[in-house]
C-alpha cells in the first residue's frame, strides 16, 4: 500500500513538471511556476515518507522470514535419524542456514519491494504516456519486448553458473570448519601449506563460477541503455514531427521522456528481480531438500509413555547400516539387562559395539527381531519418552560453551549445586573441579578444549549421572582414565546405581571384568556371553583379548 502511494507521487511528479513548464515558463507566468513547484515538493515529501513507511515494513517481513526459515531448518534438523543427516554434510547444512537463507532473504525483501514497485511504476508511466499521446506509447512495448528477451537469456546462461557456486560454498566451509577442527593434527604434521594448497583450490573454483555467473548479469546495464537512448531517439524523432505541428507542447516531450526513465527504469528493477530469483533459486532448492527431508526414524500414533525401568532385552536383533548391504553390522543379538545389572559388551574394533549403543537410542532401527525397554517395544515410544529413561556417555566426550554447571546440568536443568558436586565425586571429578577458582562456575570452552581428555569424560559421566535415569550406556566413556581412576569411579558408580541397569561398552578388559554378565562380540556376532571367569575357560575371543591386554601390561 505505501509502495503504490510512493510510486503514485513518483509518477504525477513529471506530469506537474509539464505544467510548470507550458502554464509557467512558456506562458511566462511565474505565479504558476510558484504554485506547481510547491505541488511538487509536498509529492516529493509524501513520496519519501510513503517510501521509508514501506521499507521498514519490508525490513520487517523480511527479517521476520529468514528467522522463521531459519528456525525451520534447524527444528528439522532435530528430527533427523543419523542416517538422514548422512544425506547432507555438517558443511553443507551451515551453509543452507547462513548463505542461502541470506541471498532468500535478500530476493524475498526486492520482491516485496521491487516487485509491487516496477509493474505499478511501468502501469502508471505507460497509462500517463498514453494520456499524453496513444501512438508515442506504443514505442515502450517495443522496448519491453526486446529488453524482455534479453533479460530471459542473460538469467539462463548465470542461473548454470550461480547453482555450481552455491554448491562450492558447502566445500569451502567444509574445509574451513575440518581444518579448525583438526588444527592441532594440521601444526603437528606441519600441513599447513597443504592445507592452504588445497583450499585455495576450492576459492579459486567458486571464484571461476562467480566471475561467469556476474559476467553475465553485467550484460543487464548495457541492455537498458540501448533501450533508453533507443526509445529517447525513437520519442524525441515522433514528438518533434507533433510538436512542429502544434500537436504537442514542449513539456509534453520533456514528460515522456521522464517517463522513459521512469519506464525502462522499471525494468531494470524487474530485471534485477530475476536475477536475485535466479541467484536464490539455487538456494531455493537447497533449502526444499532439508525441509522436504523425511525422517527415518518416526514415533509411533498412539505411544507408550510410561516406563517403570530400564530393564532392556535384544531380541535376536539384526541390523545393516545400509539396507542394500549383503552383510549386517549386527547378526542374532540376544541381549538381556535386568534393572540393578552391569552388563559389559567388549569386542575388537569394528565389532559392533557401539552399535548396540545406537540401537538402543534408537538412533537406527532394526531391521529384525527387537528391543524392549521395560519390556515393551522402544518403536511403540517417543523418541522423547524413551531417551528422557537413559543417560548416554560416548567415548569422544563433548561439552558446551558455557559453565561446568550449565554442562552438568544438560539433562536435569532442576538440580541443585549440592547435587552436581554428588556426581561429580562419583565421576572422580569433585577435586579438580574444586581446584578451579570459580568451581562449578569455571568457564568451558566450546567442545571442552580447556580440559583434558580424563576430565572431559568424567565431566560428562557427571553429565550422565545428575540426570538419573533408569538405564546407563557407557560408552567406552572410561578409555582415557588411568587404571586407579577407573577402578575408584565403577566402584562409587555400582554404589550409586544399584537399581538402574547400566551397560558398559569397553576395549579394556579390565573396566568389565566385575559385570554381572559379558558380552563379547566379533564381526557383529555374539561369541560369548558369562562372567570374566566362566569366558576366560569358554569363549576364545575373550581369553585372546584378556592375554594380550595382560602381556602389554606385564611388559609396561
Amino acid at each position: 500500500f505505501y509502495t503504490m502511494l510512493e510510486v503514485l507521487m513518483e509518477v504525477l511528479l513529471p506530469f506537474v513538471t509539464s505544467y510548470i513548464i507550458d502554464r509557467g515558463i512558456s506562458a511566462g507566468n511565474i505565479k504558476n511556476v510558484y504554485i506547481y513547484g510547491g505541488i511538487m515538493l509536498v509529492m516529493a515529501a509524501l513520496s519519501l515518507c510513503f517510501g521509508a513507511l514501506g521499507g521498514r515494513y519490508v525490513a520487517r517481513a523480511s527479517s521476520g522470514f529468514a528467522a522463521n526459515l531459519r528456525k525451520g531448518i534447524y527444528d528439522k534438523v532435530q528430527t533427523f535419524s543419523f542416517s538422514n543427516i548422512d544425506h547432507f554434510s555438517t558443511a553443507g547444512l551451515v551453509t543452507r542456514m547462513t548463505t542461502d537463507v541470506t541471498n532468500i532473504q535478500n530476493a524475498y525483501m526486492m520482491t516485496l519491494r521491487i516487485a509491487t514497485r516496477a509493474p505499478l511504476t511501468l502501469v502508471f508511466s505507460w497509462l500517463m504516456c498514453f494520456f499524453i499521446s496513444k501512438k508515442i506509447s506504443l514505442v515502450f512495448f517495443v522496448a519491453i519486448i526486446l529488453l524482455g528477451c534479453v533479460l530471459a537469456i542473460i538469467i539462463r546462461l548465470s542461473l548454470k553458473y550461480f547453482d555450481k557456486a552455491f554448491n562450492t560454498y558447502d566445500r569451502v566451509n567444509a574445509d574451513i570448519q575440518e581444518n579448525i577442527s583438526a588444527i592441532r593434527v594440521v601444526k603437528s604434521y606441519v600441513r599447513e601449506d597443504h592445507e592452504i594448497e588445497k583450499f585455495t583450490k576450492v576459492i579459486n573454483l567458486l571464484k571461476k563460477f562467480n566471475i561467469k555467473a556476474e559476467g553475465y548479469l553485467t550484460l543487464n546495464a548495457p541492455a537498458l541503455m540501448l533501450c533508453v537512448y533507443g526509445c529517447t531517439i525513437a520519442i524525441s524523432w515522433l514528438a518533434a514531427h507533433y510538436i512542429v505541428a502544434g500537436s504537442m507542447t514542449t513539456g509534453n516531450l520533456t514528460t515522456l521522456l521522464s517517463y522513459i526513465m521512469q519506464i525502462l527504469m522499471a525494468l531494470m528493477m524487474l530485471s534485477m528481480i530475476f536475477v536475485m530469483i535466479a541467484m536464490s533459486s539455487a538456494s531455493i532448492h537447497r533449502i526444499s531438500q532439508v525441509l522436504n527431508e523425511i525422517p527415518d526414524i518416526h514415533n509411533p500414533e498412539n505411544p507408550i509413555e510410561e516406563v517403570k525401568d530400564g530393564s532392556i532385552d535384544f531380541n535376536h536383533v539384526n541390523f545393516s547400516y545400509r539396507k542394500d548391504s549383503d552383510k549386517n553390522a549386527l547378526n542374532d543379538i540376544d541381549i538381556h539387562i535386568q534393572s540393578g545389572e552391569t552388563i559389559g559388551i567388549i569386542g575388537g574394533t569394528g565389532s559392533g559395539k557401539s552399535t548396540v549403543a545406537s540401537l538402543i537410542l534408537r538412533f537406527h532401527d532394526v531391521i529384525g527381531g527387537s528391543i524392549l525397554l521395560n519390556g515393551k517395544d522402544i518403536r511403540q515410544m517417543t523418541q522423547h519418552t524413551l531417551r528422557d529413561h537413559l543417560a548416554y556417555v560416548q567415548q569422544k566426550a563433548w561439552l558446551f560453551s558455557g559453565t561446568i554447571a550449565s554442562n552438568l546440568r544438560y539433562g536435569n536443568a532442576d538440580a541443585t549445586d549440592e547435587q552436581l558436586m554428588h556426581a561429580a565425586d562419583v565421576a572422580q571429578a569433585g577435586d579438580f573441579i574444586r581446584s578451579l577458582p570459580d568451581g562449578l562456575n569455571s568457564f568451558v570452552a566450546q567442545g571442552g578444549t580447556n580440559f583434558s581428555g580424563g576430565q572431559k569424560q568424567r565431566l560428562s559421566i557427571a553429565r550422565a549421572l545428575v540426570k538419573k535415569p533408569e538405564l546407563y550406556i557407557f560408552d567406552d566413556s572410561f578409555s582415557a582414565l588411568d587404571f586407579k581412576t577407573d577402578a575408584a569411579l565403577r566402584k562409587a558408580l555400582a554404589k550409586e546405581t544399584p537399581d538402574a541397569a547400566v551397560l558398559i561398552i569397553a576395549q579394556r578388559v579390565s573396566t568389565i571384568q566385575h559385570a554381572d554378565q559379558i558380552v563379547v562380540l566379533n564381526e557383529g556376532q555374539m561369541v560369548g556371553l558369562g562372567k570374566h571367569e566362566e569366558l576366560l575357560q569358554t569363549c576364545p575371543v575373550y581369553r585372546e583379548i584378556y592375554e594380550s591386554q595382560t602381556k602389554e601390561a606385564q611388559e609396561a
